[in-house]
């Protein structure tokens, strides 16, 4: 768009191509990641730049060399390491990709909670090891029969319910407050709702609030036949009690689409007979991924034409800015 005005955007990692094209034909585009000094790159272009697009990842620290930043663009829903108050603070606005990812994440939950109970990576296993001439697969848990509880009923959350619904399954759900146009069973608390369900699909957001949620007492509360399924945030987990609740055979299984520390997974975890785990791949589709990146692209262009964003972050809402 001619009109969009000049403005200086700084990348600090690599990004989905369909960004970069965008802003390399709209901005002057300055890349953190592969210069021969970033110091050298940040001290030098720091003041000049208004925009940052991201996949998380920005503290205090990094804005304060952009004193003149106006806007954080994240890749992706979450932005749990975006430091949002932060930004909040020094007159920045946040955006984040919601919804467009909403569908492919409440997919993936679906198919790894199936995947997680019938132990289908196990089986592919068994076939391609040559092991069926040997005798059959042993037989595995159901879906028949189990509660479902979503910890996090947001957008993501509600979308992985209304699939469950067409597996005429019982759904329970915990979150900071009953949500009055939702039919499902509502719970006041996290033990409470692992103590009521066989399935626990976690969608809650990251950060400081959430950071161990689901502990050794709510991995003791879903119990012997009890799944866990993280979809949201490896550090809504306590990694290190999840893999002694493996162990122990404390519960019977987990999916896993996140961890603790991406893309390092404890290989206690890794060895482990009872889970599922995938390199956090709940987006990752091609159809997605462009999605994402084009309202990244709408959000920065959006901002640097006047119009405001279009999908600011709770903690700089900027409808109380106009």
């Amino acid at each position: 768009m001619t009109g969009t005005p000049a403005a200086d955007i700084l990348l600090l990692r690599k990004m989905h191509p369909l960004v970069e094209s965008v802003l390399d034909s709209r901005f002057t585009v300055h890349r953190l990641e592969g210069a021969a000094d970033p110091e050298a790159l940040l001290a030098e272009v720091g003041p000049r730049i208004r925009g940052l697009c991201v996949g998380g990842g920005v503290d205090g620290a990094m804005m304060d060399r952009l004193p003149n930043l106006e806007l954080i663009a994240n890749f992706g829903v979450g932005y749990d390491s975006v430091d949002a108050a932060g930004a909040a603070r020094r007159n920045v606005i946040v955006t984040n990709t919601p919804d467009v990812l909403t569908d492919e994440v409440a997919d993936l939950a679906i198919g790894l909670t199936l995947a997680t109970i019938r132990r289908l990576p196990q089986a592919d296993r068994y076939l391609r090891e040559g092991h069926w001439p040997k005798g059959p697969f042993p037989l595995t848990a159901s879906l028949r029969g189990r509660r479902i509880g979503i910890l996090g009923l947001g957008r993501i959350g509600k979308a992985i319910a209304k699939r469950f619904e067409g597996f005429e399954v019982e759904i329970d759900y915990y979150g900071r407050s009953r949500q009055a146009d939702v039919a499902y069973t509502y719970h006041d608390s996290v033990i409470g709702l692992a103590r009521a369900v066989h399935v626990l699909v976690v969608v809650a957001p990251g950060g400081a609030e959430t950071k161990g949620l689901v502990d050794a007492a709510i991995l003791e509360a879903l119990g012997p036949e009890g799944i866990l399924v993280n979809v949201a945030r490896g550090s809504v987990v306590d990694e290190a009690a999840l893999v002694a609740a493996l162990k122990a055979g404390t519960i019977l299984g987990a999916g896993l689409d996140v961890f603790e520390n991406e893309p390092h997974v404890p290989a206690d975890l890794a060895a482990l007979g009872n889970t599922v785990l995938l390199p956090h791949v709940g987006s990752a589709s091609d159809h997605t991924r462009a999605a994402m990146a084009q309202l990244v692209v709408d959000n920065v262009l959006s901002w640097f034409e006047g119009r405001g964003p279009l999908t600011p972050v709770a903690e700089t809402p900027w409808s109380e800015r106009t």
